[in-house]
């Protein structure tokens, strides 16, 4: 286990910030939580573990005053209170980071850090020049470089992640609940969230903190709560639990290997998708130059990199989201590639899980028939243009059921599903397509560690089957125990190129892969020296390393 840093720990002494005892909360034939319990002391960090479905957010809801016709207690600093709303929430101290982000797209960072508690003027109008200084001095805290005034919805989905928690750390509260506030982050952003939360601990500030992260957990968590089904399991010091231990306790059942690949490197294949000099200038997000890369049949290939490396914006750029913005030669099994539209790519073979699922995998208030098979309509098509509905709920079904989607029916409306099983219906609508290449963007982000190992395994099964998989995930373990070769990324550009058998090259440890993810060095504008007479010459399909 990882030690706590200095000054973490529960301070001695006095009533627990938060006792929640057999709190129990029903919807129309569901019983969501039933006899649960939590105990938050001062200064500490309180980890809550379940699966997607467990309970964890609805016990949350309960504490933010979103469900206060709950049953059981709830008691902050031992005094009994009632939470009707989440103003009584506030009033007592208590913070919220959720899951979903709730967020104004249209306002700025600074304004949607303060919405509801702008600084004022002796006028009585907004003070826009405290209220940006005071954001700029949070965001500054969290370590996110960007100006007050930008509107949220041109933030990264990592940034807006961090602008919500700059929102909570204004509120000044007493105890802070953080629903996997990790998610989109990388390592480095990760470590600066670590560094705020020992801060505020330092304070006697009590925090729930909610991830599937474990080994975040180990870093960071002082107890462990875990809730199953609903109901209470146990609570376990940090220090004297292993991981089975939590999985265990969260699934009811030993968890098989998290990473089903074998130890082998894939990659004698043909090649499925090559890419030279890809430059491209997105309207938003991190410019690409010179990109090379090639993804062969069979192959697992991931792409590290901090945030604002310009992951995302390759995957995009590989199908068609900039159209014809970008510079460079494309092949798909050895035939030309111009991605100059999603429709076009989906065609050619290409299918994309987006980073955010929500926005822009998902039509969140239709069902999972029609989300499952909207990219895959034209195979379901009749020949006087409309769709063969049998044909269609048939597969669809197909689908779920290999998938396992926790779903009443197909007729569910997505909005509806847990976060893990509402990946699994993106990845569903991905698979109806056929795709001989697969463009995943943080596949297992905010999904539990139960259909963390199911979408592992899936992307395993593909690879197995033919597909070439191409994996943005900022988590360093996930690239390093699923991917064939990891791929690096720093300000648009290749920065290094790391395998899974050292045989083919450098290996895909940790720390070799933040030192390329932070080789600003090599980023010039020089182009590199011509090859010297009787260099290979083919020497340039092999992304530079860093030094």
């Amino acid at each position: 286990m990882s030690e706590r840093h200095p000054g973490g720990g529960p301070h001695p002494g006095g009533p627990p910030l938060l006792r929640m005892r057999n709190i129990t909360k029903s919807f129309p034939g569901v019983r969501a939580l039933r006899g649960v319990h939590l105990t938050v002391r001062p200064g500490e960090v309180m980890a809550l573990l379940g699966e997607n479905g467990a309970g964890k957010s609805t016990l949350m809801n309960v504490l933010a005053g979103l469900h206060p016709d709950h049953g059981g207690t709830v008691e902050c600093e031992g005094r009994p209170v009632t939470l009707h709303s989440p103003r009584d929430a506030r009033a007592h101290g208590i913070g919220m980071i959720h899951q979903e982000l709730h967020l104004v797209p249209e306002l700025s960072a600074a304004e949607n850090i303060y919405l509801g508690s702008e600084p004022t003027t002796r006028r009585g109008t907004v003070d826009r020049r405290a209220m940006e200084a005071g954001a700029a001095r949070l965001l500054a805290r969290l370590g996110l470089d960007i100006p007050p005034r930008r509107p949220v919805k041109e933030c990264r989905i990592a940034e807006q992640q961090l602008i919500e928690v700059a929102k909570a750390l204004r509120a000044r509260v007493r105890l802070l609940v953080m629903d996997e506030p990790s998610s989109a982050l990388a390592d480095a952003e990760v470590r600066r969230l670590f560094t705020v939360i020992r801060d505020l601990t330092a304070q006697g500030v009590g925090v729930v903190y909610i991830s599937h992260r474990l080994e975040e957990l180990e870093e960071i968590a002082d107890r462990v709560t875990v809730l199953r089904d609903g109901a209470w399991v146990g609570e376990r010091p940090m220090a004297d639990t292993d991981r089975a231990e939590l999985v265990r306790l969260m699934v009811g059942r030993p968890l098989g290997e998290l990473y089903p690949r074998a130890p082998e490197q894939r990659g004698g294949d043909p090649v499925r998708l090559a890419v030279r000099g890809l430059s491209c200038d997105p309207p938003e997000g991190t410019p690409l130059r010179d990109i090379d890369l090639t993804v062969r049949a069979g192959e697992i290939v991931g792409l590290a990199g901090l945030m604002g490396a310009g992951r995302s914006e390759l995957l995009n750029a590989l199908f068609g989201v900039y159209g014809t913005r970008l510079d460079g030669t494309l092949t798909l099994d050895g035939a030309p590639y111009r991605p100059r539209s999603p429709q076009r790519a989906i065609r050619a073979g290409l299918a994309l899980l987006a980073e955010d699922r929500k926005a822009q995998s998902l039509v969140l208030g239709n069902t999972v028939r029609f989300n499952g098979s909207l990219a895959a309509l034209p195979r379901y098509r009749r020949p006087w243009r409309t769709v063969d509905r049998r044909r269609e709920r048939e597969a669809v079904a197909r689908q779920m059921e290999e998938l396992r989607v926790k779903t009443p029916s197909i007729d569910t409306t997505v909005r509806d599903l847990s976060g893990g099983n509402q990946q699994k219906v993106v990845l569903a609508k991905c698979l109806l397509t056929e795709p001989k290449v697969l463009l995943v963007d943080e596949p297992t982000r905010g999904v539990d560690v139960g259909a963390k190992a199911e979408i592992h395994a899936l992307l395993d099964r593909l690879a197995a089957q033919g597909t070439a998989v191409l994996a943005v995930s900022s988590e360093l373990p996930e690239l390093i125990g699923l991917c064939d070769r990891v791929l690096v990324l720093c300000e648009g550009r290749l920065t290094g190129e790391f395998h899974r058998d050292p045989a083919h090259g450098p290996p895909a440890e940790q720390e070799a892969l933040l030192t390329a993810a932070m080789a600003r060095q090599t980023v010039t504008e020089e182009p590199p020296p011509p090859p010297a007479a009787g260099d290979d010459a083919h020497a340039h399909d092999t992304p530079r390393s860093a030094p």
